[in-house]
């Protein structure tokens, strides 16, 4: 594969120094399991995006290249998660910015229970605050909606052979992220560092205009759970009407500000 296809390529020892730097501040993670997929068979991809057009226009396309086989779709990072577990797809394919679930903390929670699955990520988001959250998920890889259909193609198949692949714009920018300022992080990011898998869901469903009841019912805990989550984020981020916490969810990337508060059911 060419350099402008996978610039990443000469980027992973820079990273994998990285990594070595930091391993001392936080626990070790467990090796990622090899793929269970036996040569000649097709990567079974599963696409997770809000927007039914692109779904189907990816869903379409992929299927069209050889070795590759959609297996599902998935309409928010919530409906994500639950298809990996019952699915183990080679990878997931997912936006970012969706309801109920944003494509961040899907990736990290899938991260957890299904270590197998390979995570590329496909957004029109490319700030210095989406791209270091990607990295810090462990996504595999990040593309922007603007790629190429060539671009996506190979992606797919570098991260199914558990292989980094970034677009250009994306590796060039981690590249300058990372070494003017290696895992500096603002305010904003230390905040959400700090919360919980929980809280993050919470505060995104509140973000999107849940009320308490709804909310509860999506994650399925009580009404008073919920009420302690939302003291806890208050708590934690000095922060004190849901106004707050809607602006602070849009600011450090829970929820896409174009995204309108979701019809909870």
């Amino acid at each position: 594969m060419s350099s402008d296809l996978n610039p990443f390529s000469d980027f992973n020892a820079f990273m994998n120094n990285t990594s070595k730097r930091n391993a001392s501040s936080r626990a070790a993670k467990p090796l990622r399991p090899a793929s269970t997929r036996k040569p000649g068979q097709a990567i079974r991809v599963l696409i997770a995006d809000d927007h039914t057009v692109v779904r189907e226009a990816l869903h379409s396309f992929l299927d069209s290249e050889p070795g590759i086989s959609v297996v599902g779709e998935a309409e928010n990072g919530r409906m994500a998660l639950e298809m990996v577990l019952s699915m183990r797809p080679d990878v997931l394919l997912m936006d970012i910015g969706m309801p109920r679930l944003n494509g961040l903390e899907a990736a990290r929670q899938i991260r957890h229970a299904v270590p197998a699955t390979r995570i590329l990520m496909l957004s029109a988001f490319s700030s210095d605050l989406h791209i270091r959250q990607a990295v810090e998920a462990d996504a595999d890889g990040y593309l922007l909606k603007d790629s190429s259909g060539e671009v996506l193609t190979n992606g797919i198949r570098e991260v199914a052979a558990g292989k980094k692949f970034f677009s250009v714009a994306i590796s060039r920018r981690m590249k300058m992220l990372f070494q003017e300022q290696p895992y500096h992080r603002g305010l904003e990011e230390k905040k959400a560092m700090r919360l919980t898998a929980r809280e993050n869901e919470v505060l995104q469903l509140i973000a999107e205009g849940g009320a308490n009841k709804q909310i509860a019912s999506e994650l399925g805990i009580s009404i008073k759970t919920v009420e302690k989550h939302r003291q806890n984020l208050m708590e934690k981020l000095h922060i004190h009407e849901t106004a707050g916490l809607t602006r602070y969810a849009i600011s450090s990337g829970i929820v896409d500000s174009s995204i309108q508060a979701a019809e909870i059911v």
